[in-house]
């Protein structure tokens, strides 16, 4: 009888840590892909140079004159975010390498030093990307924010409005007014100051359902520390 009670008490402690180890690794899961919502963030190279930090442009040379992507970033309701969910999924170039031609167009790197992309890209998967396994793997993390860039021309929106890049004051509310009007949805704007600390449009948010497939209507926008004009610089 006693080695049968020994039997049921180490039978016991395994089935106990075996069940802890599965509520481990399912809630790791849980909150590594229970979000709410995609922001996609695009910034303007313009405002991003125009500050007292400047900028350095990536090894390919000068990107256009258009708003790069800055990220595709899982979101709560309640504005928190999950960030760096999977340790065990680093960013790999390998994975994206048929899109790296584009990435270096539309999603180009202006930190210093000079770079490639891949730290930026890098970054950006490792923070933000990996909350979104549950939907995207990695290769369709980056082709998604490609798309979604295609799908949002945000500056022909403002240039149909009559908001140019042209170092000029144009009103917080018909910068909002024209993306609206050119995208079907209300952005959520952020600035930045330049070097003589004015205001000037910097990143803007647009948002995305749980799946990735379509645009919606934000839950909530970030906080915005935009004057009620604000600049849109040359690049």
């Amino acid at each position: 009888m006693q080695k049968i009670i020994i039997s049921q008490t180490a039978m016991k402690t395994h089935v106990t840590i075996f069940c802890a180890l599965v509520l481990a690794i399912l809630g790791s899961i849980s909150a590594a892909q229970n979000f709410d919502f995609f922001y996609f963030v695009q910034q303007w190279p313009g405002s991003y140079c125009d500050t007292k930090q400047s900028c350095c442009y990536p090894t390919t040379g000068k990107p256009e004159a258009d708003f790069g992507i800055h990220g595709l970033w899982p979101n709560y309701n309640d504005g928190s975010y999950p960030s760096n969910c999977d340790p065990d999924s680093p960013f790999d170039s390998s994975k994206v390498a048929d899109l790296r031609t584009k990435m270096q167009s539309e999603w180009p790197t202006l930190a210093c030093p000079s770079g490639t992309g891949l730290k930026f890209w890098g970054h950006e998967w490792d923070k933000h990307g990996t909350c979104s396994e549950s939907v995207l793997d990695q290769h369709g993390y980056f082709a998604t924010a490609l798309d979604l860039k295609d799908q949002l021309n945000l500056l022909k929106a403002l240039k149909t409005a009559g908001i140019e890049p042209d170092d000029g004051l144009y009103s917080l509310s018909s910068v909002k007014e024209a993306i609206r009007a050119g995208t079907g949805y209300a952005p959520g704007i952020e600035c930045n100051v330049d070097e003589s600390g004015n205001s000037q449009l910097y990143q803007i948010y647009m948002c995305v359902d749980s799946s990735a497939t379509s645009l919606i209507q934000c839950p909530l926008f970030p906080r915005s520390r935009c004057s009620q004009q604000v600049g849109f610089p040359k690049f």
